[in-house]
């Protein structure tokens, strides 16, 4: 399912390329809440895209939308930090404090802004605009490449587990790796995002599942504390490679409509 940052990063770079409506890249976004406000971190970020200070009363996602269009965006890219692993976040700063917080964020190309979400409440999600504290280099890996990576992980982080002899099915998994997946946000995508980024994605929500489910059975068949640690070591590059696959399907998503764009006379 990714997240909300990824909904917004895809639909917004389809909008400001004109392939969609911003209702269209709206209503894709009610599937993580029904309810969407947006403030700025500080009084200069808040001039600039023409929404309040964080403490007053929010401004709308269409704002947002419109802002970046003024400001002549070309497109966000999305990155999912977790503590120990920064990566395309730039410097510190409150823009990095934030998106740990929160696991992901939206750079905007270009503009020297990121954007991260929190939910308030079930169904209330706030959209904070940040100014960069420095201008960080958006990593993009090629698609396939990281698809074969995930890959790779999931066969390393098996036999890792096997040999470990601490991988194990408990009763009743496949109903809860089911469940869990029916209660995913039913996502719509632009009309021309790749297929390829969308099977991607698609896989790593399965990949996701599993390894909420892992976590939450910890520390599974080990028995001992070392054994629970070898077990957290092994899947933690499958997490790290469904991360990745995640952020190049997107960032992939986003550079096929502004080439989309460019090629149109």
């Amino acid at each position: 399912m990714c997240c909300p940052s990824a909904t917004f990063a895809v639909w917004s770079a389809a909008w400001l390329h004109g392939a969609a409506a911003s209702d269209d890249a709206l209503d894709a976004l009610l599937a993580w809440g029904e309810a969407h406000e947006v403030v700025a971190a500080d009084e200069p970020t808040a001039d600039t895209f023409d929404v309040p200070v964080t403490g007053n009363r929010p401004a709308t996602l269409a704002r947002l939308l419109a802002a970046l269009r003024r400001h002549g965006a070309t497109g966000a890219h999305l990155v999912l930090p977790v503590p120990g692993d920064p990566r395309g976040l730039g410097g510190g700063g409150p823009f990095t404090e934030a998106a740990l917080r929160a696991g992901e964020a939206v750079l905007l190309a270009g503009l020297g802004y990121g954007v991260v979400p929190e939910i308030l409440a079930e169904g209330l999600l706030r959209w904070t605009v940040f100014p960069l504290a420095t201008s960080p280099v958006p990593e993009y890996r090629a698609l396939g490449e990281a698809e074969h990576a995930m890959t790779d992980a999931i066969r390393d982080s098996a036999g890792a587990l096997q040999a470990l002899d601490i991988a194990r099915d408990r009763p009743g998994v496949r109903d809860e790796l089911s469940a869990r997946l029916r209660s995913a946000p039913r996502l719509d995508w632009p009309a021309g995002t790749p297929g390829r980024a969308l099977r991607v994605l698609q896989r790593a929500t399965e990949v996701n599942a599993i390894l909420a489910l892992a976590h939450a059975d910890d520390p599974g068949g080990a028995v001992s504390a070392s054994a629970a640690a070898q077990r957290a070591q092994a899947l933690r590059p499958l997490a790290t490679a469904v991360r990745t696959a995640q952020c190049a399907a997107v960032n992939e998503a986003v550079r096929v409509f502004a080439d989309q764009a460019d090629r149109q006379p």
